[in-house]
């Protein structure tokens, strides 16, 4: 020890230093002068939380448009630099995404900020305290201007738990070289299409009949336009009744006709959108994304791609389609709750619900914009969408609604194999019991 190259290092006088030993002293005294100041900034950054713009975490469904991506942005810059909004994209598929929002919430995360809900788990989520309520000025704010039935959604036992971003209704697609006048009620439909069959025309009715949340909206849809209602007012006890019988009549109707498309029952919305575009269709229900899919891809087909209300049940009785959409929702565990909210309503003003509409495809929850003239030059079916939503059905509100779903699609799956009245009694049994389930689904 002590020892370089083998020798002894000699001894320095006590009490007297080098000239080179003081000048490397005064060198580290200078040092430590200089990086003292940066360690008490360090020190006082951790001590107060974040430095710079608190980041809040948004998750949402994967947008291809850019429109999610630039309402990030904007509200980022219109926050003065309290905040900066990260866009998270969720899996594609719904069932994906809330797989992933349930387990994290689940754990308590602390940056699940703002969460993008399918308006049908507002109930679940809020059953399990995952997410804040909307009070006071929030929910004024959130309320003000944005159409009823998408705030249905987003309420679950009075309190609103969400506000809506965007939603979605369908409307009847029709051709008019084919029809010259829209059928207004699903008997007349049929009617139209095996008029269509018998000329060698092309005469399907293209719509969700594969087993999934599709068939759940389809037969949904069909029993608000009867009148009735899949669960009480208090989602309590199963409703059903004639009205669900009726619609499961009409469904087995339609797979058992020549207005089937032989796929039925593997078809979802985008293989809907496909076969109308193959020109062997003459009707489609669907959502408006279809409408400038046609535009581009068919421009012959186009001329003649026309809309109308979706077909009621009964003559004189409008039709209640069900809506689909997102709703803005503020993790309970979130650290910074009051810009989470701030920031939720910034996303979906109007300039950034006009540029989801335009670049993305997703029909505004405000009520203005459907008569704002950039809107109406894009959707120049607007004022029919506007209507389909104010006369809107929502699905099953309940913490259990994915019971619910599973129940009625496995049950009315495949279409063409229904048994109306026996099915539906099978369907009530099976929602009693997701009913009195305990717990969340995983």
């Amino acid at each position: 020890m002590g020892r370089t190259n083998g020798q002894a290092r000699p001894a320095r006088a006590r009490g007297k230093a080098s000239p080179r030993s003081a000048g490397r002293g005064a060198a580290r005294r200078l040092r430590l002068l200089t990086v003292l100041p940066l360690l008490a900034g360090l020190l006082a950054s951790c001590d107060s939380g974040e430095s710079g713009p608190v980041r809040l975490n948004w998750y949402n469904f994967p947008d291809d448009s850019g429109a999610l991506a630039g309402a990030a942005d904007n509200c980022t810059r219109a926050s003065g630099g309290r905040y900066r909004i990260e866009y998270n994209k969720l899996p594609r598929g719904a069932d994906g995404q809330r797989q992933q929002l349930v387990r994290r919430l689940a754990a308590e995360d602390n940056t699940m900020d703002i969460l993008g809900l399918d308006v049908t788990w507002a109930p679940e989520f809020a059953e399990a305290k995952w997410i804040l309520p909307w009070t006071g000025s929030n929910r004024r704010n959130a309320t003000m201007g944005t159409l009823e039935v998408p705030l249905q959604t987003a309420t679950w036992k009075g309190r609103l738990y969400a506000v809506p971003y965007n939603t979605n209704t369908q409307l009847l697609w029709y051709r008019s070289d084919l029809v010259p006048r829209p059928p207004t009620t699903w008997a007349e439909m049929l009617t139209m299409a095996r008029d269509l069959a018998e000329q060698g025309k092309p005469h399907y009715v293209e719509i969700q009949g594969a087993q999934y949340e599709g068939l759940t909206v389809w037969f949904n849809t069909l029993v608000a336009s009867a009148g009735g209602s899949i669960l009480n007012a208090t989602a309590t006890a199963p409703s059903l009744g004639p009205p669900a019988v009726r619609a499961a009549t009409i469904m087995r109707n339609l797979a058992t006709s020549p207005a089937a498309d032989p796929s039925l029952s593997n078809q979802m919305e985008d293989q809907n959108r496909l076969a109308m575009e193959s020109g062997t269709a003459a009707f489609e229900l669907n959502y408006p994304f279809v409408y400038p899919s046609m535009k581009a891809n068919k421009p012959d087909l186009f001329k003649s791609f026309k809309w109308a209300p979706y077909p009621g049940v009964d003559p004189g009785r409008p039709s209640k389609p069900t809506i689909g959409g997102i709703d803005l929702a503020i993790g309970a565990y979130s650290r910074h709750p009051d810009l989470a909210f701030e920031a939720a309503l910034c996303l979906r003003n109007r300039q950034n619900q006009m540029a989801a509409a335009l670049e993305g495809g997703l029909p505004p929850t405000l009520r203005a914009l459907y008569s704002d003239q950039a809107l109406v030059k894009s959707y120049p079916f607007a004022a029919d969408v506007l209507s389909a939503l104010e006369n809107a059905s929502v699905r099953p509100q309940t913490p259990a609604y994915q019971n619910v779903s599973i129940a009625i699609s496995h049950t009315l799956s495949p279409p063409s194999a229904i048994q109306p009245r026996s099915d539906i009694e099978n369907i009530g049994s099976q929602i009693e019991d997701a009913l009195e389930s305990k717990g969340l689904i995983p």
